[in-house]
C-alpha cells in the first residue's frame, strides 16, 4: 500500500537545520513504518460468536402453534 505519489508530503522542521538527505531517510522510515502498520491492521475473517451470543440460553421450548389454545385439542 504505497501513498499517492501526487499528494505532497508536509515536514515542519522546528529545531536544527537537517539536509535534504536527512529529511528524505525520515520521511522514507515514516513512509516504510505506516505501510507495515496499514498492513498488519486488517480485521480478522473469522468469525466468531460474540460473548452475547455465547451466554444466551433458552427460557423456555419453543410454542407449538399447531395445538392451538389447549393442548387436548
Amino acid at each position: 500500500m504505497s501513498a499517492p505519489q501526487d499528494e505532497p508530503v508536509a515536514v515542519e522542521v522546528r529545531r536544527g537545520d537537517p539536509t535534504p538527505e536527512e529529511l528524505a531517510a525520515l520521511v522514507a522510515v515514516v513512509t516504510e513504518a505506516y505501510e507495515r502498520e496499514a498492513e498488519a491492521a486488517v480485521v480478522d475473517e473469522t468469525c466468531r460468536p460474540s460473548a452475547w451470543s455465547r451466554s444466551q440460553r433458552a427460557l423456555r421450548t419453543p410454542l407449538r402453534r399447531d395445538m392451538g389454545w389447549s393442548p387436548w385439542a
